[in-house]
């Protein structure tokens, strides 16, 4: 017999539904306050449905979607439980690329690199302002840099 879908569930149900261990639920349990699910006698756990929904959200968030814990509790506490709750995968959120930097034209690229003057590129950007472009295409050079010295020296680490 099926439980109604307004019940609750023991952690060995929700495990199962969500395809992970119930050692993996008592983790989030200690790294989002947002989980409370309700414990009786002994400890034991009942998750009511909203419980379920917004382990499902964290679980797609983690494991389809790639973001740390530390990415979901900041999600959690931004836009709130019922936001992660409502989640339905990629597209609902901004990736991290989407929010780096705004698109910026190759010829705009070109002049900081010195590969074009300023005079052609004005022409071809037209009314953009050429030196923010140059300001935001440096700034960026320069933090991809400094990515790559990181990146250099935790490899001589290992």
């Amino acid at each position: 017999m099926d439980k109604a879908p307004e019940a609750f569930r023991t952690i060995s149900e929700v495990a199962d539904q969500l395809d992970v261990p119930k050692h993996v639920l008592r983790f989030w349990e200690a790294k989002f306050s947002q989980l409370k699910p309700m414990k009786r006698g002994g400890g034991r756990r009942y998750y009511r449905p909203e419980d379920v929904a917004l382990l499902k959200g964290i679980r797609l968030l983690l494991y389809s979607d790639g973001y740390t814990i530390r990415g979901v509790q900041k999600i959690l506490r931004e836009q709130g439980p019922r936001y992660v709750m409502d989640y339905q995968g990629l597209g609902d959120l901004p990736r991290a690329e989407d929010t780096m930097a705004p698109d910026i034209p190759d010829v705009a690229a070109n002049v900081v690199r010195g590969a074009v003057s300023q005079e052609i590129a004005s022409e071809e950007l037209g009314s953009q302002d050429i030196g923010s472009v140059e300001d935001d295409i440096a700034a960026l050079i320069d933090e991809l840099e400094t990515c790559r010295q990181i990146l250099a020296n935790a490899d001589r680490q290992d």
